[in-house]
């Protein structure tokens, strides 16, 4: 009974038909871009300090500079000394009255500088930048900062309850179908963010798109895996993943042209829309059709590849059918993720896998604050990074395997932040180079574990367990920030050394994981079960060939089998 492996190397394997569905997958996950990590524009939080009545028209009169605004009428900011302004306090002074001294306003208010009374920013704050975020617009500083950790979270808190949902219906109804919902309302929900009238419905519409988003992205993930042959299968796992490093890229220039994140917003959902096109040119997968029984429209997809591909399909292949031709629809279920054995230990491994690359990837950029500087320099430099550690893969999963580089990135991770924290400051180059190859080992962990999970799972539940592994991923998002800033407080390395046993333990665990290299995607619960046993079963299919050809082997030659 060929499979649809077979079949693909007959009627071609990453020809026309699948470049173009490649691409246009391609798009949708540069597209996820802003969703994921566009906060770092949306919410970014500029210098601030308390609007003063009164302050302008006094600096105008004096013709101060803004440093000299700054030393004279806000006060510093606690310990930090005179070269901070405070960003929650001002001077509890009228500026606007009479016979204010230019040299020394304070002094001619109240006459002794420590008794000045403090009190909060009752009029609002002040903001150095020219752009808007939603920091600037809803005043999210100060004793409500806590805000903008709310609504980051509800992304986060949306990819981990929609990674669930919509790995079920990608399994149960379909992936095109399960797509194009994610899509539409993606879109909707984006351009309503946009135009959102308050704090509260803003972070109720981000919820929404975070629910959709992130599963629509691992979908189209799932879609290029069973599509493609098997000898392309990791390419395009690692250049979808690209395609998101590009989009970091995009949403770079993209943010620095309109610094306004209303009109961000609109910019980077609108052409979302254009996804919807592809209910015209996006199949269902043959794969999955095949596992429903609805072997008619799996055939109905195959000649459609083999026409776009200019290929003939051998008469031998006409009526394709399942293995289990008089078995039920198969129907997913998430107790199968833990029913059998072997896939029981998959599942726990990669969702391990999964919080430790969340967290270690967004940790990374957190510790190293590339908000310091320039912000769009910083995420540039941070896209950048990315690039090798694809092409880095791209030369080694297929010659050395999975799992080895897997363990060798983690450990890599580890190290580097063990070098990082113990590194001091003087030596600033070796830390930022150590820096730098943490963040390219973790960026090889992510991509790995993109490219492995679906290839450890039967096709009937491949989108569900790639998607409820990877809300693991969520969980990390949502606890990152603590990690680094609670622990931070305690010793400024403690979280890299926290990261480093992290990550070194997960390098251990993926050895556990069988090797994925050159084997055919599983159908059944059965194959995935037998993953690791079908390199022996190689061998004996091989020697029973040989017996069944005529050629007896001699009586020495037998002991190794």
């Amino acid at each position: 009974m060929p499979t649809l492996d077979d079949v693909l190397e007959h009627i071609g394997e990453f020809d026309r038909f699948q470049k173009q569905t490649f691409f246009v997958l391609c798009l949708l996950s540069a597209a996820f871009t802003p969703v994921y990590v566009g906060v770092v524009f949306f919410g970014f939080t500029p210098e601030h300090r308390c609007f003063s009545p009164g302050v302008v028209e006094l600096s105008q009169r004096c013709g101060w500079s803004l440093a000299e605004q700054l030393n004279h009428t806000v006060p510093e900011w606690g310990s930090h000394g005179a070269a901070y302004s405070s960003r929650c306090s001002r001077y509890e002074v009228d500026w606007n009255a009479t016979g204010v001294s230019c040299t020394d306003p304070l002094g001619s208010l109240v006459g002794n500088w420590s008794s000045v009374p403090l009190g909060p920013c009752q009029d609002g704050w002040v903001y150095d930048y020219p752009g808007t975020s939603i920091v600037t617009e809803f005043n999210l500083v100060c004793e409500d900062s806590w805000k903008l950790d709310l609504f980051q979270s509800s992304v986060n808190v949306g990819f981990f309850i929609g990674s669930v949902i919509i790995g079920y219906m990608a399994d149960r109804f379909g992936r095109k179908l399960c797509l194009l919902i994610t899509v539409l309302i993606n879109s909707v929900s984006g351009v309503l963010v946009a135009f959102a009238p308050s704090y509260t419905w803003t972070v109720i519409f981000r919820l929404i798109q975070g629910l959709v988003s992130k599963g629509g992205w691992l979908t189209g993930y799932v879609l290029t895996a069973e599509f493609v042959g098997l000898s392309f299968r990791r390419t395009v796992g690692i250049i979808y993943q690209l395609a998101f490093t590009v989009g970091l890229l995009i949403l770079t220039a993209v943010a620095y042209v309109l610094p306004h994140w209303r009109w961000l917003q609109l910019a980077v959902t609108l052409p979302n829309f254009f996804f919807l096109l592809y209910h015209w040119c996006l199949p269902e997968s043959p794969r999955w059709l095949i596992t429903q029984k609805q072997n008619d429209k799996a055939m109905e997809v195959i000649k459609r590849i083999a026409k776009n591909n200019k290929k003939q399909l051998p008469p031998s292949f006409q009526n394709l059918k399942s293995e289990d031709e008089d078995g039920e629809k198969l129907k997913p279920s998430y107790l199968d993720l833990v029913r059998t054995p072997q896939i029981r230990k998959h599942t726990f491994i990669l969702m391990y896998s999964w919080f430790t690359s969340s967290v270690l990837y967004q940790g990374l950029i957190m510790h190293m604050g590339l908000a310091s500087g320039n912000i769009y320099l910083d995420f540039l430099y941070s896209a950048l990074v990315e690039f090798p550690a694809a092409f880095i893969l791209l030369l080694t999963v297929d010659r050395i395997g999975r799992r080895y580089p897997w363990a060798v990135a983690n450990v890599m991770t580890g190290g580097a932040c063990v070098v990082t924290a113990l590194v001091p400051d003087t030596l600033y180059w070796l830390k930022m180079t150590a820096a730098c190859l943490g963040r390219m080992g973790i960026t090889m962990c992510f991509e790995m574990v993109c490219l492995v999970n679906p290839e450890l799972y039967p096709t009937s539940l491949r989108n569900l367990g790639v998607l409820v592994c990877s809300s693991m991923c969520d969980i990390g998002g949502i606890m990152t920030p603590f990690i680094v800033y609670r622990l931070a407080e305690l010793w400024h390395e403690l979280p890299l050394v926290v990261f480093a046993g992290i990550a070194v333990v997960g390098g251990g665990l993926v050895l556990l994981l069988p090797e994925t290299k050159g084997k055919t995607l599983p159908e059944t619960i059965e194959d995935a079960e037998n993953m690791h046993r079908q390199e022996r079963r190689k061998e004996n299919t091989i020697y029973l060939q040989i017996l069944t050809s005529g050629a007896v082997p001699k009586k020495n030659t037998t002991s190794h089998c």
